[in-house]
């Protein structure tokens, strides 16, 4: 008999989502929950809460994992795709996959989301946050999203939270995987992976390309087709170099060019990017207690759009030196970190504009009985604001084998880009943004049957927004004049829920999002955030097919802060079939957006009608 909690969380989705919405597939999962349908298990490890590896089960955070079979399965076309279906995420695009793209996580800024590949962090000093476009799916292996507040662990940028991803990594053997694919609007992708090791040594490579010819993304300007290319590289090779100890080099490079349509009539307007991260780890485990790693990274991100000439380029460098030491049932870890950033653009004065951040952190992790507890604490000394420091408190308490509860207390920061600050729309003075978040949560378990529920409340000050008309910066006495400047507070509160149970031979999974993401000044919606979400999967097999879709509901919106320009809550769905083609290949098809629904999720932007696309995966056993 099915437990009385699933029941209750089926009956609670079902009035935000339209009938027949089962043929979906789980995509994620809540770190201390198994998924449903897919091959994770409570001895999973993760590495995102607390920067180290961590069991699943000591996990305090709300987080989700995301594996390379649930990303097969889920048919989707870009990371952001496959961030969409997470609890608390809500993305906005200004057409197809090579398109500008934001993440909102639990109704926070997209720059509020700290972004790491391989562990190297990644950002736009122009933009501000992770340039989710340019990253490539089919190279990544897994990712992990954490929600809440996490700067007393990574730094500034973790005002909302944190996303890990990881390319793939060798192991010992030889296995070696191509994947091919067409779709709709003429879309061609081909992936080549080798992985393997022997003998201390273990390697990944992955090479792939990417390309469509796209649809017209503007509603109104250029009626011509806004299409993309990417071709991506990724590496990997670790090193044993004794007993204890190994070095691991990673390194990912993604060139994409995309159309889109600009504000010139009759222009071909073209985007060139590219994402590069490299990074050098080292790892040393000296006893059974004590380890340390080092790493030094870089990751950069450079724009060129063409024939309109624009070109900015950032770095962030990362030296990190981290131990870890075990104290009975605790890890007590101590951090040395510096970041160097640099921006390259020619709106900025000087032309190449540079600073860092020097950082002391510290944290605990402890576990006795049914009691968790967490205490980081970290102070970072910016080259141009001085000191901020920030903490994090969290406990979990297990009432019963089935029942866990969970809260936790939280300070962030993010200090303006280089661009809000040296541009000539910049203010030199500006503040950093700063946030205080509490939380709770309930998650029960029993079986295949899971129910979570995590509330919480970020306010956020001091927040920056491009003022329009006079103001203090070069711009702010030009014709069209306009600056950046510290104009607001946020006040981010939500509640969400997730579940999964197994009825006879259907894995079934959900998630609903109620979300007040406001100014707390103006009591206006913050643009482009959903007041409410759901996302309901469902996956079976039959006659050799694994059958799945998944059906998301995304709420009203508003395009503006002033809420006057209103974008319309929609539906979709999404259907997938699978199934083995004898012992190596495997045949993947998806129907995307299968009701052909019009929807915009920025004003004056379509995305994609209905689109198929088949794939052929070979992966010898």
């Amino acid at each position: 008999m099915r437990k009385p909690l699933v029941r209750a969380a089926m009956a609670a989705l079902a009035p935000v989502l339209p009938a027949g919405a089962v043929l979906c597939v789980p995509l994620a999962h809540a770190a201390d929950d198994p998924p449903a349908g897919l091959g994770s298990s409570l001895g999973e490890v993760v590495v995102i809460a607390t920067r180290s590896e961590q069991p699943i089960t000591d996990v305090i955070a709300d987080v989700t994992i995301i594996d390379r079979e649930a990303i097969d399965r889920s048919g989707a076309a870009a990371v952001a795709d496959v961030l969409a279906r997470v609890p608390g995420v809500t993305i906005s695009r200004n057409g197809g996959p090579g398109t500008t793209t934001s993440v909102y996580l639990r109704g926070a800024e997209s720059r509020f989301t700290a972004v790491f590949i391989d562990g190297v962090r990644i950002d736009s000093q122009s933009t501000g946050g992770a340039t989710w476009n340019a990253i490539p799916l089919s190279q990544v292996e897994r990712i992990e999203v954490l929600r809440g507040p996490a700067a007393a662990i990574y730094g500034s940028d973790a005002l909302a939270g944190v996303v890990q991803i990881f390319t793939r990594q060798g192991e010992v053997g030889f296995f070696p995987s191509v994947r091919v694919g067409l779709g709709s609007q003429d879309t061609r992708t081909l992936g080549v992976s080798l992985r393997g090791g022997a003998e201390g040594v273990d390697y990944a490579l992955g090479v792939g390309t990417e390309r469509s010819d796209g649809f017209n993304a503007r509603l109104q300007g250029n009626p011509d087709r806004d299409g993309y290319r990417n071709e991506n590289l990724s590496g990997r090779i670790g090193w044993q170099v004794a007993a204890g100890q190994k070095l691991d080099v990673t390194l990912l490079d993604s060139r994409q060019r995309a159309g889109y349509d600009g504000f010139t009539p009759g222009l071909d307007d073209q985007s060139l990017h590219r994402l590069r991260t490299a990074g050098l780890h080292w790892t040393a485990q000296w006893s059974d207690v004590w380890t340390t790693r080092a790493s030094l990274t870089r990751g950069t991100d450079r724009y060129e759009t063409k024939p309109s000439p624009y070109l900015t380029e950032t770095r962030v460098t990362t030296a990190l030196l981290r131990n870890e030491v075990r104290l009975g049932h605790g890890l007590m870890t101590v951090d040395l970190e510096r970041r160097e950033d640099a921006l390259q653009n020619r709106s900025t004065t000087p032309v190449r504009t540079e600073r860092h951040q020097n950082a002391l952190a510290v944290g605990y992790g402890w576990r006795s009985g049914p009691h968790k507890l967490q205490v980081n604490a970290r102070h970072d000394e910016d080259s141009e604001f001085g000191g901020q420091s920030t903490g994090l408190l969290a406990y979990g308490y297990d009432v019963s084998r089935t029942l866990r509860l969970t809260a936790s207390a939280g300070t962030a920061f993010r200090v303006p880009t280089l661009f809000q600050r040296f541009s000539i729309y910049g203010k030199p003075d500006l503040k950093a943004e700063k946030g205080r978040n509490l939380e709770a949560g309930l998650h029960w378990q029993s079986g295949p049957d899971r129910l979570s529920m995590v509330a919480y409340r970020n306010r956020v000050r001091d927040l920056i927004g491009y003022v329009g008309g006079p103001g203090p910066c070069v711009n702010g006495t030009g014709p069209y004049p306009g600056c950046y400047d510290n104009v607001g507070r946020a006040r981010l509160t939500g509640v969400s829920v997730s579940g999964a149970t197994r009825i006879g031979a259907v894995n079934l999974g959900g998630s609903w999002d109620l979300m007040r993401p406001k100014n707390a000044l103006t009591d206006k919606w913050l643009p482009r955030r959903a007041r409410s979400q759901a996302t309901l999967t469902a996956d079976t097999q039959l006659a050799g097919w694994r059958l799945g879709g998944e059906v998301q509901h995304t709420g009203e919106r508003f395009d503006n802060a002033a809420n006057t320009v209103r974008l319309a809550p929609y539906t979709l769905l999404h259907l997938t079939a699978e199934r083995p083609l004898g012992r190596d290949w495997r045949l993947l098809a998806r129907l995307d957006n299968a009701t052909d629904r019009a929807y915009q999720t920025a004003a004056g932007y379509a995305m994609p009608g209905r689109s198929i696309f088949i794939g052929l995966n070979w992966s010898p056993r």
